[in-house]
C-alpha cells in the first residue's frame, strides 16, 4: 500500500486544529507532530480520493469486505489512508463519532495514529495516517526483491508488542483481528500497528475476519473478544514471521510438540538466524496459543520477552528492508501526461495520448516509412488504422487486438503503438502487461519521458510506488533535457 510522500506530511494544515495536547505524551506529540483528531466533512474526503475512486483504492482485505481503505491526499497535501465503512456500519452516527474520537486520542510511535472521521448522512469514515511501505502481509507472504530478514521479524515482534502495551497503558486492551494486514511500516521502514483494529465492533462487522483457523478458541465459543484474545492472535503473527506462511496455529502447534521446528521456519532465510532465538519464538509463540485464555502470558510478558532478542537497534530499518530512504516528493517539473499518471487519472492520459498522435516518433526509424510499398504495408496500414479507430473511440479490447497484431507484423515496432496498447491494458485492468509494454516503448525509443511516466502509472498500480517515484523522476529529467535542447 504505498503512495508517493509529500515533504509536507508531518506539518499541521493551516486549516488543522493544532495538535491534541496530552501532558502526559507531550514527547511524543512534538516528536511525531501528529495533527490533533479533528472531525472532516464528507466533501473534503470526497476530494481526496476522487470521489471513492477505484483506482485509489489500497484495502488487501478483497471484494467480500464490508469496508475499503483508500489512499486519499487532504487539502494541505497530507496523504491519508481513509477507511469508509458499509452503509449498515454503525447506524448510531454518535456512537461513531465517541467511539473515533476515543481512538483518535491512543497515540504512539509505534501506532498507525487515528486523525479524524466523519459520520454524514449514512457515511462512516475514519482517517488515519498513510503508511507507504505496504503491511506485514506485503513482506512476508508476497515479497518480490528479498524475503524480510531475521533481525526486521525481530523487530516487528517488538514494536508491535510495544504498541500492544501503549494500547493497554491507555486502557485500550481490546485489539480486533490482529494479523499480518494490521501491521504496516512506514516512510522509515518502521512497523506500526493500525489504529483501525482497535475500534469496537460495529452492527454488522466481525472481530475477526479471517479464517475460523486463527481465530481464538474463546471467541468461537462465546463470540466475544478478551484481552487474552489479542494475545493469541499475537500468536499467530509469531508464526507468520517464523515461518513465511500464514499456517493455521493448531498445525503449527503439532509441529512445535514433533520438535519438527526446521519444517515451521521460513525456507526463504536460508539459515540466516540464530537457533536459539528462533527457538525462544517458537516457545513463546506456543504461550500465546494455549486453548485456555488463562494460560497465556500478557502484553507485559511478551514486551520483556521479544525486547531480549534484539540484537541490531542501531541498524534503521529502512536499511535492514533494503528500502531506498529518499523523500519521496513529485517532481517539480512534470508535463500534463506526467502530471495525470500521478494522480492515475486514465481518462487525462487517454486524452493526451490522442493530441500527442505519433509527432514524438518523427525522425526515428520506423519500418512503415522506409519499406517498399507493399500489400504487407497496407496491411500493416490498415491495421493501425483500426487500431487507432479502436483507441479513439475507447473500445481498448479491440485497440489491443489490432495494435498487438501490428506489433507481430513490425521488425521495429513503434514505441507509440506499445504506449497507447499499455494504456488499454490499464483501462481492462491489466497493469503487468501494461508494465512490460511501457518498458517495450523505453526500449523504442530510450529517452522519451512519456514511457517512463506511463511505466510509473503501472507501477503505481501494481502498488511498487518506490519504483514508481524513481520512473517518474527519470520523465522528468528527460523532459528537462528535452526543454533545454529546444532552447539551446
Amino acid at each position: 500500500m504505498g503512495c508517493f510522500q509529500s515533504k509536507t506530511t508531518h506539518l499541521a494544515s493551516p486549516d488543522q486544529d493544532p495538535p491534541i495536547a496530552d501532558p502526559a505524551n507531550g514527547e511524543e506529540q512534538e516528536e511525531h507532530s501528529v495533527p490533533g483528531f479533528k472531525e472532516f466533512g464528507l466533501a473534503d474526503l470526497r476530494a481526496a480520493t476522487n470521489g471513492f475512486s477505484s483506482e485509489l483504492i489500497v484495502s488487501e482485505c478483497g471484494e467480500k469486505a464490508p469496508n475499503v481503505v483508500y489512499r486519499g491526499k487532504l487539502r494541505n497535501n497530507r496523504l491519508v489512508a481513509i477507511k469508509r465503512f458499509s452503509k449498515l456500519s454503525w447506524p448510531d452516527p454518535n456512537q461513531f463519532l465517541t467511539e473515533a474520537s476515543g481512538v483518535g486520542k491512543v497515540r504512539h510511535k509505534r501506532l498507525v495514529n487515528l486523525i479524524g472521521c466523519c459520520a454524514e448522512g449514512d457515511e462512516r469514515l475514519l482517517v488515519a495516517e498513510y503508511m507507504p511501505n505496504d503491511t506485514l502481509s506485503k513482506h512476508l507472504f508476497h515479497w518480490e526483491k528479498q524475503p524480510l530478514p531475521w533481525e526486521m521479524r525481530l523487530r516487528v515482534a517488538y514494536y508491535i508488542a510495544q504498541a500492544l502495551d501503549h494500547c493497554n497503558a491507555e486502557n485500550r486492551k481490546l485489539y480486533h483481528d490482529l494479523n499480518a494486514y494490521r501491521v504496516l511500516f512506514d516512510e522509515e521502514g518502521d512497523p506500526r500497528l493500525s489504529s483501525f483494529g482497535l475500534m469496537k465492533n460495529s452492527r454488522d462487522g466481525k472481530s475477526y475476519s479471517t479464517n475460523l483457523a486463527y481465530t481464538p478458541p474463546e471467541f468461537l465459543r462465546t463470540g466475544r473478544v478478551i484481552p487474552e484474545s489479542v494475545i493469541y492472535s499475537y500468536g499467530t503473527v509469531l508464526l507468520d514471521l517464523l515461518s513465511g506462511k500464514h499456517i493455521p496455529p493448531s498445525h503449527a502447534l503439532d509441529m512445535i510438540r514433533g520438535k519438527n521446528l526446521l519444517l515451521l521456519m521460513d525456507s526463504s532465510l536460508e539459515g540466516q538466524y540464530a537457533n536459539e532465538d528462533a527457538a525462544e519464538l517458537v516457545e513463546l509463540a506456543s504461550k500465546c496459543l494455549q486453548y485456555e485464555a488463562r494460560d497465556r502470558p500478557d502484553v507485559k510478558f511478551l514486551l520483556s520477552a521479544v525486547a531480549t532478542l534484539q540484537k541490531q537497534q542501531e541498524v534503521a530499518s529502512h536499511t535492514l528492508m533494503g528500502l531506498t530512504k529518499t523523500p519521496v516528493v513529485l517532481p517539480t517539473m512534470l508535463s500534463p501526461l506526467g502530471k495525470a499518471c500521478v494522480q492515475m487519472d486514465l481518462t487525462a492520459v487517454h486524452e493526451i495520448l490522442l493530441k500527442t498522435g505519433y509527432k514524438d516518433e518523427e525522425g526515428a526509424e520506423n519500418e512503415l516509412s522506409f519499406q517498399e510499398w507493399t500489400q504487407q504495408v497496407q496491411d500493416m496500414l490498415n491495421t493501425k488504422k483500426f487500431g487507432d479507430i479502436a483507441f479513439r473511440d475507447k473500445d481498448f479490447k479491440n485497440a489491443i487486438e489490432y495494435y498487438s497484431k501490428l506489433v507481430s507484423m513490425m521488425s521495429v515496432p513503434s514505441g507509440t503503438i506499445f504506449v497507447r496498447r499499455a494504456l488499454s491494458y490499464l483501462m481492462i485492468g491489466q497493469p503487468e502487461l501494461a508494465l512490460r509494454d511501457a518498458m517495450q516503448a523505453q526500449v523504442c525509443l530510450p529517452e522519451w519521458p512519456t514511457s517512463f511516466y506511463m511505466q510509473a502509472l503501472a507501477l503505481s498500480k501494481l502498488g511498487m510506488e518506490t519504483d514508481a517515484q524513481d520512473m517518474l523522476n527519470d520523465g522528468a529529467s528527460f523532459e528537462v533535457k528535452r526543454q533545454n535542447s529546444w532552447r539551446g
